[in-house]
């Protein structure tokens, strides 16, 4: 009898561990398998949510299939503890397992409301946009200029839970300019005590939280720079007349503020290249400009002859070689440029009435463009006129 009872008692007991063993195979399967979500969606994470909290959330969503599973597999991946504050893109379909790596690797926002500050070469454009997580496209809704002041409703925006910050630079920006910017910017804090180098900047896009130190984003801003330009130096068009990584920066920001055009980047660059190997001056009026405003305010006009003449160190036209420092905040395409320049024997070039420019290789040639674009410049102003 004893015997008996002892065999329907392991009996019982392999079929319950054959069970549970069962379920533990299936609810892993739940848990790393495509999920029932059937189009993406932005998952808001409040400061101090709770797992359970969580993932009822994502039940009522209809992102997961068990609240329960969820959990479990998050104590099981020793994760429980991680959970991060923020908005997250949770993918269509997304298994449990990638939604826990989402909400707990790194607190990074990837969806929800973000207010942008675009720093521009003459003015800062706030931004308020919220991205479409099915489209990963931003909608606009709310646009001001930082000085002019914010309009009633940006207080509202600013109460919304999990909104990001982030601060872009214009390629071409100068130091004054984006240290005036960020001073403007009240959800920073700390003063920038000594103004970074110009060119020093790395002109690119920066996410920043309130209370950030200003300081530590400047300091940011030149790291990037560096790593940019360090790598770029690294494979280098051989023969350049560039002797060091500053070199490149002040080649590149001529370049910066003499054309928009990403595709002419390259062929500005080679006239510079080729007037410097060949001993004659650069002739760029953006350096002569920056000789008078220091990079402090815009000039609002042409060059008087008078200031084409006043022999200032960026004054190119009296002086041959580069100048002494950079005149502006070069991006990556214009540092790519300086040091990786198209192979022509260009030496002048003329804007061509498009927004691009016309190059040639002789003064003739050039003085034929010249005189293009002063009949495109004539017409124009009639045009205008009338």
């Amino acid at each position: 009898m004893w015997r008996s009872l002892a065999s329907n008692a392991f009996n019982l007991i392999g079929l319950m561990l054959l069970f549970l063993g069962g379920v533990a195979i299936w609810g892993k399967s739940q848990y790393y398998s495509t999920g029932p979500l059937s189009e993406a969606i932005c998952l808001r994470v409040d400061s101090g949510s709770k797992i359970r909290t969580v993932s009822e959330n994502l039940v009522k969503r209809a992102a997961i299939t068990s609240a329960a599973i969820f959990r479990i597999g998050l104590e099981y991946e020793g994760k429980t503890g991680q959970l991060k504050a923020g908005n997250f893109l949770i993918e269509k379909e997304a298994s449990m397992a990638s939604i826990v790596l989402s909400i707990t690797q790194g607190g990074a926002n990837t969806c929800g409301a973000e207010v942008v500050y675009k720093v521009g070469i003459n003015s800062t454009q706030v931004q308020v946009r919220e991205m479409d997580p099915e489209t990963r496209r931003f909608k606009q809704t709310l646009s001001f200029d930082l000085v002019t002041g914010s309009p009633t409703e940006f207080a509202a925006v600013l109460q919304t839970p999990g909104l990001r910050y982030r601060i872009t630079l214009a390629e071409g920006i100068s130091s004054y300019r984006v240290v005036e910017a960020i001073n403007q910017i009240k959800i920073l804090s700390g003063t920038v005590l000594e103004m970074p180098l110009e060119g020093s900047l790395s002109p690119n896009s920066y996410e920043v939280r309130q209370g950030d130190d200003r300081t530590a984003l400047v300091f940011k801003m030149q790291a990037a720079q560096i790593s940019d330009v360090r790598n770029e130096w690294a494979s280098r068009e051989k023969d350049l007349p560039l002797t060091d990584e500053k070199d490149v920066l002040i080649l590149a920001s001529i370049i910066e503020k003499e054309t928009g055009v990403s595709s002419e980047r390259g062929l500005v660059a080679s006239v510079f290249i080729n007037r410097l190997n060949q001993g004659m001056p650069l002739q760029t009026d953006p350096s002569v400009i920056y000789g008078i405003t220091k990079g402090e305010r815009s000039l609002g006009r042409g060059l008087y002859k008078s200031e084409l003449t006043k022999n200032t160190p960026w004054n190119t036209y009296l002086n041959k070689g580069l100048p002494p420092t950079p005149i502006s905040n070069p991006g990556l395409q214009s540092i790519r440029a300086a040091l990786h320049p198209e192979d022509t024997d260009y030496v002048y070039f003329v804007a061509d009435g498009t927004g691009g420019h016309a190059f040639a290789k002789t003064l003739k040639e050039h003085n034929i463009n010249v005189a293009k674009w002063r009949d495109i410049e004539a017409q124009r102003k009639k045009s205008e006129e009338n």
